[in-house]
């Protein structure tokens, strides 16, 4: 019987190199055991990366390939996708515990000591060296790469201290301090945005990816480290003449191109599964599968618009902080209004701008537009985007006026009507607002007939109207404390949307989007 086949309680009653022999100890290279144990978990059907969506028929299978060919990895991808957890995932494919010289900085293996301190406890105690065990947990370090990362806390240095304090001349090599990269001798090490290693820092990584082995100072030590190598890029800086120095870039095995969603379900699979939404904000407030979309939608807008620079990438977590905003937003309106319930509203995800301002980098377009501009534009087309895929599309109604569905609406704003709704009206005043439109509970029986609730089909009221504001039938203003909709002629002729002067600014503080 092999000791992995042992079970962990009794793993760990061995306290000794002799009983670990006795139980058919046999040492294995880090890499080896990512791939026997990768065999099992393929073998047995289990979900090797749980969480990670998207990536099932690209990434994964990529993954899985180069730990098989026991391949050092790259994944090169733009921010936000999920580059660093698919690394800090690979750690469950490590065994649960391995054997270690107890008081080993190095985690020496037993059977293969390298540290000296290693070397002369065997030498000492025999079969009765200590042994201890490391659990998997411990056996990933990740290191992100700033530029003030030096050789010394990658690889070592002499440590002047240690050789005064144990009196040894700095020939002895117990007077060497080892950095990050030795300390995770049989374990994963991760380096994150590997391009922002000065150049010099990546020479040093050379002899530990092809040999396996490091140098220190002018030591005659040779240390065959066993590490499993993940590192993380930008595609940006990731090129023969950017930040990257091309050997280095030859020595790691695999390179694996991450993506973001493909699809929408896949964008909001992912944005349930990270936002941080309390129990006590659940039963707060009742949410709807339309603003999962919504906000989803924006992360697909902003990748495609001329204002973000597509080379920054929109990050997952665009979406994620956008959908925990919309979700506050509703919970601060219950608050104030002492109610104990709120449904969600399409206001509650139009406040959400703040998280949407600082998650994507502008070009120069989008700069003179500024933030808030363009985040209000993307949200905007996501409600756009969105509309059709409920309500029948405006613009096909455009040369026959008598089949619109939508003419009682906008004949109601075109006599004069605005209709404002702001983002902490109490429910009720909500319900009024949206029932002095003539015709458009109709609209909304008419093509959302199922709502359960009455507070969904107030939902399905609100975002029609900013649907067709969106399609131009109606004018969508912006006020202080929340919303204005209005005749789109009138908000034109009246100066929404344009510059305002300064007493309207005091008077009003509205601007259309």
């Amino acid at each position: 019987m092999h000791y992995t086949d042992i079970a962990p309680a009794q793993l760990l009653k061995i306290k000794t190199l002799g009983q670990l022999n006795a139980a058919g100890y046999e040492p294995r290279s880090v890499k080896e055991e990512l791939r026997a144990n990768l065999i099992k978990k393929l073998s047995s059907g289990e979900d090797v990366f749980p969480g990670i969506y998207g990536y099932e028929e690209t990434v994964i299978p990529d993954l899985q390939r180069a730990i098989l060919s026991r391949h050092h990895i790259n994944l090169l991808g733009l921010r936000g996708q999920a580059k660093t957890r698919i690394a800090r995932l690979m750690v469950d494919l490590l065994d649960e515990y391995v054997p270690v010289v107890a008081g080993s900085e190095l985690n020496d293996d037993p059977m293969q000591p390298l540290s000296r301190y290693a070397l002369d406890q065997i030498a000492h105690h025999g079969d009765e060296t200590p042994v201890g065990w490391l659990p998997r947990a411990e056996r990933y370090t990740e290191k992100l790469a700033t530029p003030d990362v030096s050789v010394a806390d990658l690889i070592g240095d002499a440590d002047p201290i240690k050789a005064a304090t144990l009196k040894l001349p700095y020939s002895d090599e117990r007077v060497i301090h080892f950095g990050l990269i030795p300390r995770a001798h049989r374990g994963i090490f991760v380096i994150n945005e590997l391009p922002d290693l000065q150049a010099r820092i990546q020479v040093s990584l050379f002899n530990i990816l092809q040999e396996g082995d490091i140098q220190i100072r002018g030591f005659k030590i040779r240390l065959p480290l066993d590490i499993q190598f993940v590192f993380t890029a930008n595609p940006e800086d990731y090129t023969n003449r950017g930040s990257i120095v091309t050997p280095l870039k030859d020595r790691i095995d695999s390179q694996i191109i991450t993506h973001y969603p493909k699809s929408l379900e896949v964008g909001k699979r992912i944005t349930k599964q990270e936002a941080r939404i309390t129990d006590a904000q659940k039963d707060r407030v009742l949410g709807h599968e339309l603003i999962h979309d919504l906000v989803e939608q924006i992360a697909f807008e902003a990748r495609e618009s001329e204002y973000v620079d597509a080379k920054s990438g929109v990050s997952a977590r665009l979406t994620i902080s956008a959908y925990e905003s919309v979700i506050s937003a509703a919970e601060r309106r219950v608050l104030l209004n002492g109610e104990a319930k709120t449904h969600v509203r399409i206001t509650d995800f139009l406040a959400a701008v703040p998280s949407v301002t600082g998650k994507v980098e502008l070009v120069y377009e989008g700069e003179q537009e500024g933030a808030g501009g363009v985040a209000y534009r993307l949200m905007g087309k996501a409600i756009r985007t969105q509309f059709v895929h409920y309500f029948p599309d405006p613009d096909k109604f455009k040369k026959q006026k008598d089949k619109d569905p939508y003419k009682k609406v906008t004949e109601w704003f075109s006599d004069g009507h605005t209709l404002d709704i702001l983002n902490d009206a109490s429910d009720a005043d909500y319900k009024r607002e949206l029932n002095q439109v003539p015709g458009l509970s109709e609209v909304v029986n008419k093509f959302q007939p199922t709502p359960k609730k009455e507070a969904e089909h107030l939902f399905w009221m609100e975002f029609c109207l900013h649907g067709l504001a969106e399609y131009s039938l109606i004018s969508r203003n912006r006020l202080t404390a929340g919303l204005q909709f209005k005749d789109l002629l009138s908000s034109m002729f009246s100066g929404g949307g344009f510059s305002l002067s300064e007493e309207d600014e005091d008077d009003e503080d509205e601007d259309r989007f």
